[in-house]
């Protein structure tokens, strides 16, 4: 199948070399000098799982000079910048073309199925912990790299998604075709958003909170607001989530942090209202107390973080 990765950022860009590396047809949207890099240079890779190197060619690109049909889209942009994805994937998709978001936040498939009528839009997840090092370079940091994707309609699955999965494991992706993907997505986001809160609040990576101290007691109270949150929504986890979360966080690099962080310290545009106030609402919807959320969300728009 032809792929098209939109971003090719710590995710879409992990996702685009590790098939790429394995013979899939996989197209990389990018821009400015990340973009000329890639095109000029591949994709340099430094990671635990598999060390470093290079993988060139890369097909890269950017939206204006894209002229394929691809039958599979993952989607890899930051939040705040899906609208622009919207326009791009009316005019390259197919009738049958599958769009797979793998973004932090969650409930994106079914707000891009609002606006993607005529098209298959699942919900998807990543586990994975990874940035732009340097234009041209993707860090990964840790051993985890697991992409989760699933329809919400049982009714709506179709042979492609098993040949997806497949290629993704061929790839060296662990790859889960989830049968409940809204409690599936909502458990990754049970993960990102407190530690997204955590570091924030404290101003810390991971190695502070994987130490025993008021971040990592911090981060557990977090989770277990989401847990409930889970309860209420109707899709309980299925394990323990703190237990499950504290053994990933303790996999990780010291020095990682989630993106949502690194882009508010760099005075660019971030993800905190998907990822911090918008559980605030989802207590006040679901009539959960989530009073750690609140503290976290009053202290940051006190610092006017939005």
């Amino acid at each position: 199948m032809k792929y098209l990765v939109i971003g090719a950022g710590g995710t879409g860009g992990s996702i685009g070399a590790f098939m790429t590396e394995a013979g899939k047809d996989v197209t990389l949207i990018a821009r400015g000098e990340h973009l000329q890099k890639m095109q000029e240079q591949g994709l340099r890779m430094e990671t635990t799982i598999k060390g470093n190197y290079v993988v060139h060619p890369v097909k890269a690109t950017d939206m204006e000079h894209y002229e394929e049909q691809p039958d599979v889209i993952f989607v890899c942009v930051k939040g705040y910048s899906l609208e622009d994805t919207i326009p791009f994937i009316r005019k390259i998709a197919k009738t049958d073309t599958i769009v797979i978001p793998i973004l932090n936040l969650y409930g994106t498939g079914s707000r891009m199925q609002e606006k993607l009528p005529g098209l298959l839009v699942t919900d998807g997840c990543i586990y994975i912990a990874a940035e732009i090092k340097e234009p041209g370079i993707i860090w990964q940091k840790g051993n985890i790299f697991r992409v989760v994707y699933g329809v919400r309609d049982p009714e709506q699955l179709c042979p492609a998604m098993f040949e997806i999965a497949k290629d993704l494991k061929d790839s060296g992706i662990d790859a889960v075709l989830s049968e409940n993907i809204r409690r599936d997505a909502l458990q990754k986001f049970a993960y990102v958003s407190p530690m997204a809160a955590c570091g924030l609040y404290y101003h810390v990576s991971a190695g502070e909170v994987q130490k025993t101290g008021d971040a990592r007691d911090t981060f557990v109270k977090l989770m277990k607001e989401m847990d409930a949150l889970a309860v209420a929504m109707g899709v309980p986890f299925q394990m323990d989530i703190v237990t499950t979360n504290l053994q990933i966080l303790d996999t990780l690099e010291p020095s990682a942090s989630t993106s949502m962080q690194r882009d508010i310290y760099a005075g660019k545009s971030s993800e905190i209202d998907g990822l911090i106030y918008e559980v605030v609402r989802m207590g006040q919807q679901y009539g959960v107390p989530v009073p750690t959320y609140e503290m976290i969300a009053s202290k940051a728009r006190a610092e006017g973080l939005q």
